[in-house]
This record gives structure tokens, sequence and C-alpha cells, in this order.
């Protein structure tokens, strides 16, 4: 479009609405409703993300799909909404992460990584030319300062530190059914089988090793901390892992 002087500008829907509203936000948020449902669950001694995964096709290889991701040996996090826009914050995380072990020698604590990322998501929301990112995220690490720590991020950038939420199409239900169960002296073992119960309240199909995906953050001991450092390396060994589908399938079985 071309200006009454003759020169052009460029016009963004990143603006306020007369209700002080951001549409293009409430519009990510839609597509985030849309995804599948995924929960973080925090407990005593860790942490539990889970997520469902449905592949659209049977022809597809699922064994490709990856809804949990490993940013580095003490974060992990899962998200609701469009899968190319998670691929993109992953791989923006990780390369943060890997610049602050370059200059502190460790990796970052988990309030550091996710203001990281929510201010990634916030620029988005005031730039020409772009459109605020489709994810909701569930973040999950542990660090020596704040220990287990869970956090959602949202399209807007806004951030909050939870001891168990949900995100996707099932939230409010879900969010419901840990409002019933979850308590502060949950255990990790209970914090997961309560992630698949919750899961499996609005499921469509029969919840498999193949269908869901967990990870889980674990807090290391004090001897752990003391010898437990990689040989030659200096990293502590690695606080968050993604759970295998032989580990998942037992967990079901249960």
């Amino acid at each position: 479009m071309a200006s009454a002087d003759g020169g052009a500008y460029s016009y963004s829907l990143t603006v306020f609405s007369p209700s002080g509203k951001l549409v293009q936000i409430e519009h990510a948020l839609a597509a985030v409703g849309q995804g599948t449902t995924s929960l973080g669950i925090k407990a005593t001694n860790g942490i539990v993300i889970a997520t469902e995964k449905k592949s659209p096709s049977i022809l597809i290889d699922d064994s490709m799909i990856e809804k949990v991701a490993i940013i580095c040996p003490n974060i992990g996090m899962v998200y609701s909404g469009m899968g190319p826009d998670f691929r993109v914050l992953v791989a923006r995380a990780r390369k943060a992460a890997q610049g602050y072990w370059k200059i502190y020698g460790e990796y970052p604590p988990t309030k550091v990584l996710t203001q990281e990322l929510a201010t990634i998501m916030q620029q988005a929301t005031h730039s020409g030319g772009v459109r605020p990112y489709g994810v909701s995220l569930l973040i999950a690490g542990w660090d020596i300062t704040r220990g287990p720590s869970l956090y959602q991020v949202d399209p807007s950038g806004s951030f909050w530190a939870w001891k168990a939420s949900a995100i996707g199409k099932n939230m409010v239900n879900a969010k419901t059914f840990l409002e019933k169960r979850y308590n502060d002296d949950i255990s990790l073992e209970d914090a997961i089988h309560t992630a698949l119960l919750t899961l499996k309240e609005g499921f469509e199909g029969s919840m498999t090793e193949k269908t869901i995906e967990i990870g889980v953050v674990t807090v290391p001991s004090q001897a752990d901390l003391e010898s437990g450092k990689m040989e030659g390396t200096g990293r502590i060994k690695p606080t968050f892992r993604k759970l295998t589908e032989e580990e998942i399938r037992d967990y079901l079985a249960m």
C-alpha cells in the first residue's frame, strides 16, 4: 500500500484493537487450542511432562515424530500448537543453552532459558511482517539454585511457574482433573501415573507407548552432585531424559 506522499509503508497486524486486544495473539492461542493436549506436573523429587503423539496417517513413520525435546542435559520442553514453530524455538533454545555454557561453563537455569524463549516469542508480537508463534510451551528443568521448575510460555511471551498445568485442546478438563488429584507431596512416580490418567481422560483411540511421549526431570542427590560429573567434562550428569517406549509400556500396564 502506498501513502499519500508516494512513499511506501508496511502494515502490520500486530497492533492493538480499539478494545485493547492484540487480535493476532488471540488467533495464535486458537492455534494452540487446536493442538494435542500436553501437560506437566511438578513432584517433590522431579517433574514429568507428557503429551499425545498421534500421526495423521498410518503411513507416517511415527518414530520420527518428536514432541518432547531435550534442550540441554538439565532442561526439556513440550508444546501444543504448530509443530514447525516449535521446531524453530527448539533450535533457538539449544543455541541459547550452548551459548550460556560457553560463557559460564554450565548449562542455564530453567528460568533463564524460559526468559530467553519468552523474549523471542514476545518480540514476534510487535515486529512488522511477522506473526506470533502459534505454540504454547511447557518447560521443565532442574538447576542447583531453584531445584526442579516447571514453566509455561504462551504466544504473547507471558510465562508463569506452575505446580501442574495443561495446554492444548483438552486443557480445561485436564486442569480440572489435575486440580482434584494434585498435592504438594506427590512423588515423581505418582506424578507419572497422574499424567497418564489425565491424558486418558480426553484421549481419542487407544493410548499406547507409541501414541504418547513422556519426559522426566530427576533431582540428583547430594552424592550425585559431589561425584556425578562426567569424567573430563565438568558437567553434571543429565537430569532430564525421555522415557523409552518400553518404560511407557510398563507404566501403562500398572
